[in-house]
């Protein structure tokens, strides 16, 4: 079975030239990169490559409730800043102190990745993030100014074939790269033909889509007119419903008053939900609110019953500063909460390690294999709902974002707060699901104590309700919900026990694992929770801190299934494209390649890539060393450092592909893939010279 897995390559080292695509790549270190097309010319040549394959997203869609299309104020957020693709167009991740993230995805259905080109295409690390927590991700075509104007009179003032060109080109964008739709903002004039075209444009892209992305969408935003004339009305009117009747929904400039928002939900009609009015978290202009206070805007909108865009909430970290960020942004929307509906889990099995896809240093099984910044939202993983509140009479809550130690990835959920001298435990509310109920469930819960009060337990906690009220769409009705505790597993089946691995081991660092059943019937999982109880009984008010590393809930009945196809999965023999060498000195060469392999699809959630340095004849054989993590079937692997292959001899690196189930089983070794990488005879250039080579 290994040698199936285990492939040979042979090259002898060259420094002839093999430029990689620009497009595509870093040209300063050659690592894969996501991009954005300038104009109407490379849009209409835009044909997929091999080479394109780093930007497509190979997250599926999480399933979650209430669905998109029900009939119920929605959230989009416009993601606006320092006009985009910043360190977040490394597809592999990059060395960051302090980036943007964004993770509170249980509050939104849609997110837009803007920017000042004429397509953006949204980078597939956002693309990934989105869709893990079940949001849409669209991309943006926009025309500026004087050059916007041209570009539509290019493709709109013409025939029909051309501006249905445009829509295909679109489409098959979209379809390819796996994202989800189009804002589509026409910020220029048009001439009286032009005009005219635009909504069939409009509507002919809209139907594109739906056919190309099942559940894609396409928005208008409120800027130019039926009659071609830019001028930005707040509100759905008489001058720009032509664009809202042909496509899925109307994203309104921000200087609206409540009196246009009677307006628009009376024009909007039955469809009052597809209006996104817009809130620009700056404040510029004649707004209602910005920055901490757009819950007021919010709170008029939800008045209405209408949508909201949220534009720009990068505010919180250009605006206030990266020192103290993952505070703030939990205060913002934190702020905002009470307008928004939080979304529900719809599926299992579930899992999370808390992850924000960036940390200050990264970990495994609780082991640090990485110390340096690193930021990958590709890595980011399901995040929950985070809170902070005072109880009554006394005590306090609070769950946060912590970088200084993990389970997995570069970050866990710090649960901190007192219990009141009047209760016995106080619960923290994680996640929301909608899903019916198997017989039995496993929750896997690993933990850390961190204190001060060693009088306290942990324990999770999980609410149903019944089956018939299971998939009301009232977003802010409250069923009736019935509280279990999972029975502790002091001897958890071996599947379960796999997941363990690592916990109180290592000269026991703190990390301890815990495994739970509970069996149900005839209802659906309402919420998972986590309670902290008192030990003893007493009036004194009790403090505690815990960090909660990972979390899963899995239907007992398909674990062995689940886990032993996970654990199995085949990985094809490893190909190699792009090599180029470079000689930093006399003794020593570099190498950059990237690795190519097939995989079960959503079987792996990432995979890792180890090598082990070159070894030359009579060399001992080094230990193999994590390089990168990789979350699609390629690798790209930059400048590295390999020993000079001697006169008449060759020299191996081995490059091996772990791939990481979703189910969180480890992998035996035996069935990862394998290259054997052997080099020889360079023909080497003097110290210092650069060159591709093939």
């Amino acid at each position: 079975m290994e040698s199936e897995r285990t492939s040979v390559l042979h090259k002898v080292v060259s420094f002839a030239p093999d430029p990689l695509p620009a497009r595509q790549y870093d040209r300063h270190t050659t690592e894969p990169i996501s991009f954005y097309l300038s104009g109407l010319e490379e849009l209409l040549s835009w044909k997929p490559t091999t080479d394109d394959a780093f930007n497509v997203s190979t997250e599926p869609l999480a399933e979650r409730q209430p669905p998109l299309d029900s009939n119920r104020p929605r959230t989009l957020v416009c993601h606006d800043m320092k006009g985009g693709y910043l360190e977040d167009r490394f597809i592999q991740g990059s060395e960051v102190h302090d980036p943007f993230v964004f993770y509170h995805w249980r509050y939104i259905d849609i997110f837009v990745y803007f920017s000042h080109h004429i397509v953006t295409i949204p980078p597939v690390v956002w693309t990934n993030a989105a869709h893990r927590n079940g949001v849409l991700m669209l991309g943006t075509f926009i025309t500026e100014w004087t050059d916007g104007a041209k570009i539509c009179e290019s493709f709109l003032a013409g025939e029909e074939e051309a501006y249905r060109t445009v829509a295909e080109q679109l489409a098959a964008i979209t379809q390819f790269y796996r994202f989800d739709g189009w804002l589509i903002n026409i910020e220029n004039s048009l001439s009286a033909t032009a005009a005219q075209n635009l909504p069939r444009f409009l509507r002919y892209l809209t139907d594109r889509v739906h056919q190309a992305v099942p559940g894609g969408k396409v928005l208008w935003y409120d800027s130019v007119l039926k009659s071609g004339e830019l001028q930005w009305q707040n509100e759905l009117n008489d001058n720009n419903q032509v664009f809202f009747d042909a496509c899925d929904g109307f994203f309104t400039n921000y200087n609206w008053k409540d009196k246009q928002l009677l307006q628009t939900r009376e024009m909007a009609g039955e469809r009052q939900c597809d209006i996104y009015v817009g809130v620009d978290v700056f404040g510029r202009g004649d707004v209602v609110s910005g920055g901490f206070d757009s819950n007021k805007s919010l709170r008029l909108i939800r008045h209405h019953g209408l949508s909201v865009a949220i534009f720009a909430p990068g505010w919180v970290y250009e605006h206030l500063g990266a020192t103290d960020f993952l505070h703030n942004e939990n205060k913002f929307w934190g702020l905002l909460s009470e307008w928004l509906s939080t979304h529900s889990i719809g599926s299992l099995p579930f899992g999370t390690s808390f992850s924000l896809g960036m940390g200050k240093k990264h970990f495994n099984k609780g082991q640090e294999n990485g110390t340096k910044p690193w930021y990958n939202l590709s890595a980011q993983e399901a995040q929950p709902l985070y809170t902070s509140h005072r109880l009554s009479p006394g005590g306090w809550l609070k769950t946060r974002c912590c970088l200084q130690d993990a389970w997995c990835g570069g970050s866990s959920l710090l649960l901190e707060g007192a219990i009141p001298p009047s209760a016995n435990h106080v619960t923290a509310r994680l996640f929301s699901f909608q899903v019916p109920a198997p017989r039995k469930l496993y929750l896997v819960l690993i933990y850390k104590h961190e204190g001060p009060s060693r009088a306290v337990t942990i324990a999770p906690e999980l609410t149903t309700q019944e089956s018939r009220t299971c998939f009301n769409l009232d977003v802010f009705a409250q069923p009736v919900a019935t509280r279990h505790q999972p029975a502790l597993l002091l001897r958890p089946p071996s599947q379960l026990a796999q997941l363990l691995r690592g916990c109180g081991q290592h000269g026991d660092p703190g990390w301890q694992g815990r495994c739970y059943e509970l069996e149900l019937q005839n209802c659906v999982l309402n919420e998972l929770s986590v309670a902290v109880s008192r030990q003893h009984s007493g009036q004194d008010e009790v403090p505690f801190a815990y960090r909660l590393g990972e979390i899963r809930v899995m239907d007992a009945a398909h674990l062995r299934s689940s886990l032993s196809a996970a654990a199995a999965s085949p990985i094809s023999p490893i190909e190699v494209a792009h090599v180029q060498w470079h000689r930093p000195s006399s003794e020593e060469l570099s190498v950059s390649l990237t690795l190519q392999w097939t995989s079960p699809p959503s079987e792996a959630k990432c995979f890792r890539v180890h090598y082990r340095s070159g070894s030359c004849v009579g060399d001992p054989e080094p230990p193999p060393v994590l390089i990168g993590e990789a979350h699609v079937p390629l690798y790209r692997v930059t400048d590295l450092r390999v020993p000079s292959a001697r006169s008449q001899a060759s020299c191996r690196l081995e490059f091996l592909v772990e791939p990481v189930p979703h189910s969180g089983v480890q992998v035996a070794a035996a069935l990862w893939g394998k290259l054997f990488f052997v080099y020889s005879d360079p023909k080497l250039p003097s110290p210092g010279g650069s060159t591709d080579a093939q």
